[in-house]
């Protein structure tokens, strides 16, 4: 059995026009995905930037400890070696 050119027989015009023919039905799949998608816009989220009632207990309580710290004596190293 002798194996045949595919290049002299004209076999590879055929898998030209196959390989052709995906990339074209690849870009028709393509814009037409493109063309029929929905853009849905999206809200935008505001946070608010009023401190909560825990917020604001915390803020009082690092107050008060920094006005119990100066109040001391002597002053505690803020790291331990």
């Amino acid at each position: 059995m002798k194996i045949e050119n595919p290049f002299e027989t004209g076999h590879i015009r055929n898998y030209i026009l196959l390989y052709a023919s995906v990339v074209v039905i690849m870009i028709l799949f393509f814009f037409a995905s493109t063309l029929f998608n929905e853009v849905k816009e999206v809200e935008t989220k505001k946070f608010s930037t009023e401190l909560n009632a825990t917020m604001q207990a915390q803020t009082q309580r690092k107050q008060e400890e920094q006005k119990h710290k100066e109040a001391r004596k002597f002053r505690l190293l803020d790291k331990a070696y």
